[in-house]
């Protein structure tokens, strides 16, 4: 750690005293009572009004400055939850503990846990803007919205009175240089099988097997660089040994995000006392083996095996080998890219958790496209996947894409001031990531919408972070463009 300062004391100032103010404030998705009070009490210190709807999401608003009461209204918009990840060797309550933010370089980032950038830098830059009596806007409003990282909820939710901007400008991409003007939908698809449960056979030694190590990642950002995925590889390993000697499984283990590339799985299991050198040497196989196949994207994994208590019961042979059957054939990773946009991912689908309860083995899945007609169709190729090994299936969660308008007025108006500020013009990219922007059009009909922000890397694990010159940088953009909102009409 290159500096021990706190974030609160980088420029501009505003933006980082906000974001510090938030780390400090448990926001679990779903779990966002402390962090909506923290606003509702803040909007009322600071003379601000505010409305909230029935899922929760808050309107924060603020007269125009002089001069700017004929320009269009405008939505400045964040979410105010975050995914929770930490290092498996992390004591940290997030229902409870405050984020320990540190400055490295050029980034801040968190001692051992997600870091909250994505949405917080965003959200800090909206209370800035309210905060600072020097900037130029038009009416605006700060639009705080619910559990946008477990499906969007609070957008989906949003109320269609809430709101009278024409304008919205969301505050949640994680690349400098480009302005978003469109996102893929995305869906959940939940298999459960029931636990088919025997007694544990004799003359054999219990065992855990972890992966862990890997980077793991968004499911959308990062779903095409090929990083490792826990629950395939060690249902790889489980696969082999369960054919070779025999192996009995007791519970496979992979909680995370659906959103989230996993980055650690466990099992525990039971080998013969026979076979137990037979085991042992496979798995050491396995690490030069999976080390060979990562090297580039996963320099860090590992894999590892030690005895453990005996558990009180294994699966039935023939169930364990109908679930890693299935979690074998269910799709991983890209399945087309964009015929039309360069570089984009057009649909993917993430195998994200596993959990093995009482009476059932829980998955959970996650399928992103830009396309809809083929955002059903990945969903319904994971769901045949369950389904043919005897799963109960469920499709959650689903919201739409956000097609792209390239006639925006306010994307325009975006590239001329970038320009002007950064004498170079901006990216106009489509992402794979879902944004809220396709929910808030639905609810507000004709609503001009851009998406912009500082660069983040690695969010939704422990190693995310985020850039503090770009949020300089954006917020010298963002500041500049207030001032360019188009007259209203």
């Amino acid at each position: 750690m290159s500096n021990q300062k706190s974030i609160a004391e980088l420029e501009p100032k505003l933006v980082w005293q906000s974001f510090d103010a938030i780390t400090k404030v448990p926001r679990p998705s779903k779990k966002e009572g402390k962090i909506l009070e923290f606003f509702k009490k803040w909007a009322t210190e600071h003379n601000f009004s505010y409305k909230q709807d029935a899922a929760g999401n808050i309107a924060i608003s603020k007269p125009a400055t002089p001069g700017m009461e004929n320009k269009m209204p405008i939505a400045v918009q964040g979410h105010v939850d975050m995914v929770c990840e930490k290092n498996g060797d992390v004591v940290f309550d997030f229902d409870n503990d405050a984020i320990q933010t540190y400055i490295d370089g050029d980034f801040v980032k968190a001692k051992g846990t997600t870091l909250g950038a994505d949405n917080g830098i965003g959200v800090a830059m909206g209370m800035a803007t309210l905060l600072d009596p020097n900037i130029a806007h038009p009416p605006i409003e700060l639009l705080l919205t619910v559990d946008e990282e477990t499906g969007l909820t609070g957008a989906t939710e949003l109320a269609t009175d809430l709101l009278n901007a024409k304008i919205l400008i969301n505050i949640d991409s994680e690349e400098e240089d480009a302005f978003t003007i469109g996102c893929a939908g995305g869906i959940n698809t939940a298999a459960n099988f029931k636990y088919e449960a025997e007694k544990v056979p004799a003359e054999t030694t219990a065992y855990t097997i972890s992966v862990k190590g890997l980077q793991g990642g968004h499911s959308g950002i990062n779903i095409h660089e090929g990083r490792g995925n826990a629950i395939v590889i060690l249902t790889r390993i489980l696969t082999k040994l369960t054919r070779m000697i025999n192996l009995r499984v007791s519970s496979i283990d992979a909680p995370g995000k659906h959103n989230a590339i996993p980055r650690e799985a466990t099992a525990v299991v039971l080998v013969k006392n026979a076979a137990i050198d037979d085991f042992t040497n496979y798995l050491g196989m396995c690490v030069s083996t999976f080390h060979n196949e990562y090297k580039t994207k996963e320099p860090n994994l590992l894999i590892e095996w030690a005895q453990t208590n005996m558990p009180e019961r294994v699966m039935t042979l023939p169930f364990a080998k109908r679930l890693l059957q299935s979690l074998t054939i269910v799709p991983h990773g890209v399945y087309r890219m964009s015929p039309d946009i360069e570089g984009l991912v057009q649909t993917s689908t993430n195998l994200a958790i596993i959990l093995t309860e009482e009476d059932r083995v829980h998955i959970l899945t996650s399928q992103r496209s830009s396309i809809e007609s083929e955002k059903m169709y990945i969903a319904m190729k994971v769901a045949s996947s369950f389904e043919v090994a005897g799963a109960e299936v469920e499709t959650i969660g689903g919201y739409p894409a956000w097609e792209p308008n390239i006639s925006s007025p306010i994307v325009k108006v975006g590239e001329v001031v970038y320009n002007k500020v950064f004498g170079k013009a901006p990216q106009i990219v489509a992402i794979h990531a879902g944004l809220e922007c396709g929910l808030v059009g639905e609810k507000y009909p004709g609503m001009d919408m851009i998406s912009f922000g500082p660069n983040l890397f690695d969010v939704h694990t422990p190693s995310e972070k985020v850039q503090i010159s770009s949020v300089q940088k954006i917020w010298n953009f963002y500041v500049e463009l207030l001032k360019n909102i188009p007259e209203n009409k």
